[in-house]
């Protein structure tokens, strides 16, 4: 049985863990020795205390987890510091979403790890097993911090999304009828805000229209509809997501330009590059900047503000697959196809087409 190492997270602001007791328990039950590095559960409400009490060793820090672990549970992708811990044949299972940084995708090849990425595990189906939780919580998120940006104080317009008796509610505008999409809306339309949400597949945008009861206006494509409904949008959500690579740029800067001053964008696609032009990466320590007169929210991260409760979702999720790592080590990849496609690195090689593409390389078969 593995040696299965856990790690604080160290990325700005994130206080997720990726094993939760049960977790822990779990795989120690299943013969596994779990290693936890001190304090990495605290921001997420567990102590070492309560590890220790589930049958975890702890230990002082992250390269002494590194050096124990044959399978390292992260949350987000390592950061410099750990990818140089990483060694041959060592297992790393975490978000990555390596097409959005290619430097770092080249960097974990040269360790010679494998490096399984929750958000491209995905069943004959096309479902995303391990990254629903988290867009599921990013989206309900993304409405709620955009209706707090849309205050005057925080740089916004100062509209209140859901009106009151007498005065228009606010208009949001959600790129992506996915999960994120979906969740977005939800919580949109229960502000009472007015909602339209573009999408290219018009099965989906049936199944939004009846789930929704009519309640949101559905567009098919973007272009030139998008053209039409931006300038009156007070917030924008950005939820396109194409498993393992690059977002599309939907929004372009001169449509953003057409925008209202003091209106917000929330781009949660993010993490894959963005598909807003003006959109770049920020951190929750500094999560807006502006730009052509618009707010913009671009937090990587998002459900890291909420680690009590997507540590938990998150966890739910990915341990029956980290369970099968710890017992059968790759050959867990091999057994299972949907574990299969989260392989991005394996053997020096990127292996995920998708990745690969971004990366400006021929994908190498894992």
């Amino acid at each position: 049985m593995a040696k299965v190492g856990v790690p604080k997270e160290i990325l700005d602001n994130e206080y997720r863990v990726a094993l939760t007791l049960a977790g822990t328990s779990a795989l120690v039950a299943d013969g596994s020795t779990v290693y936890i590095e001190k304090n990495a559960g605290v921001g997420s409400g567990i102590t070492d205390e309560e590890y220790v009490a589930a049958g975890a060793k702890i230990l002082p820090d992250a390269a002494a987890v590194f050096a124990e672990a044959d399978l390292i549970l992260k949350v987000k992708e390592p950061q410099a510091s750990e990818v140089s811990l990483l060694r041959k044949g060592q297992l790393l299972f975490t978000y990555l979403h390596l097409a959005a940084h290619p430097k770092l995708a080249n960097d974990l090849a040269k360790t010679g790890a494998t490096c399984i990425a929750y958000e491209t595990v995905q069943n004959d189906n096309g479902y995303l097993p391990l990254l629903t939780p988290m867009s599921e919580i990013a989206g309900r998120l993304a409405t709620q911090i955009g209706a707090n940006y849309l205050e005057r104080p925080m740089g916004g317009r100062g509209v209140l999304l859901g009106g009151v008796p007498g005065v228009e509610p606010g208009e949001v505008v959600i790129i992506g009828g996915g999960i994120v999409g979906t969740n977005a809306a939800k919580i949109a339309l229960g502000l009472g805000a007015r909602v339209t949400i573009f999408d290219r597949s018009l099965e989906r945008l049936r199944y939004l229209d009846d789930i929704f009861n009519g309640q949101l206006r559905t567009v098919f494509s973007v272009g030139h509809y998008l053209e039409q409904v931006l300038p009156n949008a007070d917030l924008v959500i950005g939820a396109v997501l194409i498993p393992g690579k690059t977002a599309p740029r939907i929004i372009t800067r001169n449509m953003v330009k057409k925008m209202k001053p003091g209106s917000v964008i929330v781009d949660v696609s993010v993490d894959q590059g963005g598909c807003i032009e003006t959109i770049h990466s920020t951190t929750h320590s500094a999560p807006t900047y502006v730009e052509e007169g618009v707010l913009h929210y671009a937090v990587a991260n998002i459900p890291g503000a909420v680690p009590w409760t997507s540590t938990r979702a998150l966890t739910n999720a990915t341990m029956p697959y980290a369970q099968k790592l710890a017992k059968f080590g790759y050959q867990a990849v091999l057994d299972d196809p949907s574990l299969h496609r989260g392989v991005n690195i394996h053997q020096g090689e990127i292996v995920h087409a998708g990745v690969a593409e971004a990366c400006g390389k021929v994908p190498v078969t894992a």
